[in-house]
């Protein structure tokens, strides 16, 4: 197989695994969604879906949420990891979006990515997720499997969503992108599979006998 026909084979199977990918973020519009991506930097979406109800009974819209001094957002959010830069950013992003966007999430990157705590993979994550805009935000997940399957060198994260971008139909990016991680998760994990174990990988690559070492994101 070349690139091409991996990545086209590749794209079938996940299709045929995960046809109907739900966000694995638990949220209820693109304010919440925001926050909650947030919190998930260097934590797990398992861990972030425990703390938000609790930080949502705070407040669940920016013009609330604006009030709530950011240490009080802090000890809701203490388990998440990084609870200081975070609180600060989700207090200071609803500020700006109460104040600059009449508490409206932007729908665009431009304006996404001026906000505190948000980065390009957060603000794809939003664009993709909450308003449909295709876009293909890359993770560790995705950053180690696209290197295992040889899908892009893994020199950097944004190296990776531009090779990923040229292989795949943009139509196909948003449900791909979760497709990817829910693979990664429970088939070819860090541990679970060294690039040799997996359905995607032996298939992909039968000849393979030796783990394969990626770089991380």
């Amino acid at each position: 197989m070349n690139k091409n026909e991996r990545a086209a084979w590749i794209a079938e199977k996940l299709a045929e695994l995960y046809p109907a990918p739900p966000i694995p973020l638990q949220h209820k519009d693109p304010y919440t969604l925001l926050v909650a991506v947030l919190l998930s930097a260097q934590c797990t979406d398992e861990r972030v879906n425990k703390v938000t109800p609790d930080l949502w009974k705070l407040a669940d819209n920016p013009f609330d949420m604006a009030k709530v001094p950011a240490e009080t957002i802090e000890v809701a959010i203490k388990s998440c990891g990084l609870s200081p830069q975070k609180s600060r950013a989700i207090h200071q992003l609803s500020n700006i979006l109460v104040r600059e966007h009449s508490g409206i999430v932007p729908d665009n990157f431009t304006d996404l990515e001026k906000l505190p705590g948000v980065g390009h993979k957060t603000a794809s994550v939003v664009m993709s997720q909450a308003f449909g805009v295709p876009a293909f935000p890359v993770d560790t997940h995705i950053h180690r499997l696209a290197q295992r399957w040889k899908l892009t060198s893994g020199k950097n994260v944004a190296q990776t969503e531009a090779d990923l971008k040229k292989l795949f139909p943009r139509e196909t990016w948003n449900a791909l992108h979760l497709q990817i991680i829910y693979y990664g998760r429970e088939h070819c994990s860090a541990r679970g599979c060294d690039g040799t174990q997996c359905l995607i990988c032996r298939h992909c690559f039968p000849n393979r006998k030796n783990p394969v070492a990626t770089l991380k994101a």
